[in-house]
């Protein structure tokens, strides 16, 4: 009797335990597999290896972009998915930037780092020389009384109150214990109350009318180049994105350069102190308006399961980048970290129940593009709220678009209704730094496209390293600013958590759907 009730008692714990298994399908086995192979056989280096030294700079529909999405495109389909480009609508002009060569000539010889900004002309097909106009005005009325009809061929610059400060403190950083502690303890965003930042606003606000009608003039009066400098950026950093529109009914905007921070203020002083100074460039671009479709990489594995194959579990990441580097951090490597999340599903062998679908966005950089026209064409327009029946069969998509850190948990959208299921995914991993879980919303990438029509839409947190102080949007942006060890860390995860919602009986709990946003930005 004792022994018969001990083997039931073992029988009902084991079935009890099988029981939570296949709710939170949290299968230590598979989770060890995953692991196994990406610490073993990692391919995540070699994908962003392609992405950025082999194909290069990837601004949205130029020559650059469209080779990245075809090999990423074919990669997948070797690896077994079903894979293809699929447009999304009208983007506009392609662009590149073709060479970049400005130096000083006089009062002696020296080279400038120099990038063009996108969407901008050449100087032309002979060497520009010449000396610089330097424009002495923050206003706009300013602007159009001193300087109408003077700059139409001339080298010119904006003269800048800037001065540059050694840097005490490190470029690169990962998150501080206090710093994961606050966010997991954030509450829900209360959006009442006044705005103590409003006068810094009113600032900012009147700083972007200056240069819009800056731009304007620059548009109508023509100089030959326009010399630039970023708000930020030292030691060589150059943060360099748009000079010019990339809508196909735009006239082309005059040559434009971004210059390093030194450079820019050492020619400024010396024309300040009536110096005698002198340049020349020589900058080819190339516009292209052959296919003005934007186009973003989509592969699948078709679910297993007869009841739930046709539901969807998404993962994806922007592969356009800015053309200075070679768009490492942003976003080579959270596009090199999903393709390997699905390169080891298909390499183990796991038969998801659920379709996985990864789709790599382009013209995220110019306002999530690709994925807010992808939402709306297939799950629903956020301004009116009329939803397609795929909205409903889509479980979760996940993001990731924050460098090469390394993850460090999840933002939860303010979806506390799935923490305590993250929160269990996570365990296996919280002694790779992974468990911290936060109401806070990151925004700015495209998992906002798939929040705004209701379908759960996650980024991950992931240690800053050099993001915003290096690599972000400038020339610092190459493959050698990746870290190997924490992207292979971050495929082990996003891999886990896809396969585990992509096994789960249930899908993924959602929040109350967002009003309609009629008459106002989507997000």
């Amino acid at each position: 009797m004792t022994h018969m009730r001990k083997f039931f008692l073992f029988a009902l714990a084991q079935g009890f335990a099988l029981f939570l298994c296949a709710q939170s399908n949290n299968d230590a086995s598979v989770i060890n597999k995953i692991k196994a192979e990406e610490q073993g056989n990692s391919q995540v280096m070699d994908i962003a290896f392609h992405l950025t030294d082999v194909n290069g700079p990837r601004l949205t529909a130029s020559p650059g972009f469209m080779k990245a999405a075809e090999w990423a495109k074919n990669t997948m389909a070797s690896w077994g998915l079903n894979a293809k480009l699929e447009p999304w609508g009208d983007f506009g002009k392609g662009w590149q930037q073709e060479k970049c060569y400005v130096a000083m000539t006089r009062p002696y010889y020296a080279p400038l780092i120099a990038y063009a900004r996108a969407w901008t002309q050449g100087t032309g097909k002979k060497m520009l020389t010449g000396d610089i106009l330097l424009i002495n005005a923050n206003d706009s009325a300013t602007l159009v009384q001193q300087y109408s009809g003077k700059l139409k061929g001339r080298i010119v610059m904006l003269l800048m109150n800037d001065t540059l400060h050694p840097s005490f403190t490190a470029d690169a950083e990962r998150l501080a214990d206090t710093t994961l502690d606050k966010m997991a303890k954030a509450q829900p965003q209360n959006s009442q109350g006044g705005n103590p930042q409003s006068r810094n606003n009113n600032n900012f606000a009147a700083r972007q009318a200056f240069q819009r009608t800056l731009t304007n003039f620059y548009n109508s009066e023509k100089p030959a180049l326009i010399l630039s400098m970023s708000a930020r950026g030292n030691d060589g950093t150059v943060f360099v994105q748009s000079g010019g529109s990339y809508m196909k009914d735009q006239l082309e905007a005059p040559a434009s350069v971004s210059l390093s921070s030194d450079d820019y203020l050492r020619l400024q002083r010396l024309v300040r102190a009536g110096v005698p100074v002198e340049l020349e460039a020589d900058v080819k671009t190339k516009f292209f308006t052959s296919d003005t479709q934007g186009y973003n990489v989509v592969a699948e594995i078709p679910g297993t399961d007869p009841q739930l194959k046709d539901q969807i579990v998404m993962l994806g990441g922007h592969l356009d980048s800015w053309h200075a580097g070679t768009g490492a951090t942003d976003n080579a490597a959270g596009c090199s970290v999903m393709m390997e999340a699905v390169r080891l599903i298909k390499t183990l062998g796991l038969q998801p129940k659920r379709t996985i679908r990864i789709v790599l966005w382009s013209g995220e950089e110019q306002g999530l593009f690709g994925s807010r026209n992808y939402v709306k064409t297939h799950f629903g327009d956020p301004q009116t709220m009329q939803l397609t029946p795929d909205q409903a069969k889509v479980s979760a998509y996940y993001n990731l678009d924050n460098g090469t850190g390394k993850i460090r948990g999840v933002y939860l959208q303010g979806n506390d209704k799935v923490r305590d299921l993250f929160q269990e995914w996570l365990t296996p991993f919280n002694g790779m730094g992974a468990s911290t879980l936060t109401l806070n919303n990151t925004g700015g990438t495209d998992h906002l496209s798939f929040d705004a029509v209701g379908i759960p839409g996650f980024q991950f947190i992931q240690d800053p390293i050099e993001y915003d102080t290096r690599t972000h949007h400038s020339n610092m942006d190459d493959y050698d600013h990746l870290i190997p060890e924490d992207l292979k860390q971050a495929a082990t995860i996003v891999t886990a958590f896809v396969y585990n919602t992509a096994q789960r009986n249930e899908m993924i709990p959602r929040k109350p759907l967002p009003e309609a946003r009629t008459n106002q930005r989507s997000f």
